[in-house]
């Protein structure tokens, strides 16, 4: 991800850290569903599609450096726990492989764009659209015709992740500057690491994203399967039924 794209999702966190206490998703349920969508027939088909995914250490001076094993450790884990969840994505439901998803061009690319729009005009209001009357109402529009016909599937669940932890240099540092901060009476809490994640089910006959979740906290940790579980369940807490 370009580093514009890092550094706005970050602001974009640590505001929403700052006014929510640590963790931001949808409060409602209504709130994650596009208008006239409540439940996913059981007969329905899904493909999943490879989470767009990286992994940073952040440097004594703030600074995000990636990291391509946890990474690597990461995606082993996160499809792990989402496989494991068959209440969410049924017994049947297909895997869209990395090789396929290259020919696909910038499907993912288009869905973190898409995402991050969601997060910050629908999620937090910044600003509320007034063409959206306040509804979940996007859509990937027609890109996602090859993988409809590629799949034959009825919807398909995207993901987008970034994750950040604080090197040993960087919690010194932040120790050290609330530190300086208490001398002078001033509460200063500088960054560490967080996590960011949107995940979105689209159907694939129309584009729309029929359902979408989010996370922005400073918690969680996906390089190790046992919280890699709990990121997944996080993300998937408001997800549509099979009825």
């Amino acid at each position: 991800m370009h580093g514009s794209r890092i550094r706005a999702a970050a602001a974009a966190s640590l505001l929403v850290l700052a006014c929510f206490g640590g963790t931001a998703q949808a409060q409602t349920p209504s709130r994650n569903l596009a208008p006239g969508f409540t439940t996913r027939a059981v007969s329905s088909k899904l493909v999943i599609v490879p989470a767009d995914m990286e992994l940073f250490s952040m440097s004594g001076g703030g600074v995000l450096e990636p990291r391509a094993d946890w990474t690597d450790a990461a995606q082993k884990y996160f499809r792990a726990a989402l496989m494991a969840r068959t209440e969410v994505v049924g017994r049947d439901a297909q895997e869209l492989k990395e090789a396929d998803l290259d020919e696909l061009g910038q499907l993912n690319a288009l869905h973190g764009t898409v995402a991050e729009a969601v997060f910050a005009h629908h999620m937090l209001k910044m600003p509320a659209l007034p063409t959206k009357n306040d509804a979940l109402d996007w859509t990937l529009g027609e890109a996602v015709k090859p993988l409809h016909e590629r799949t034959k599937a009825d919807y398909a669940l995207f993901f987008w992740l970034r994750d950040s932890y604080a090197s040993a240099e960087r919690k010194a540092a932040m120790v050290a500057t609330m530190i300086v901060g208490a001398a002078f009476g001033m509460a200063i809490v500088p960054a560490g690491g967080q996590q960011i994640g949107y995940a979105s089910l689209v159907d694939l006959k129309t584009g729309r994203i029929v359902w979408f979740n989010n996370l922005a906290r400073a918690s969680g940790d996906l390089r190790e399967a046992q919280a890699a579980q709990e990121t997944v369940d996080a993300l998937l807490k408001t997800f549509p039924a099979l009825q």
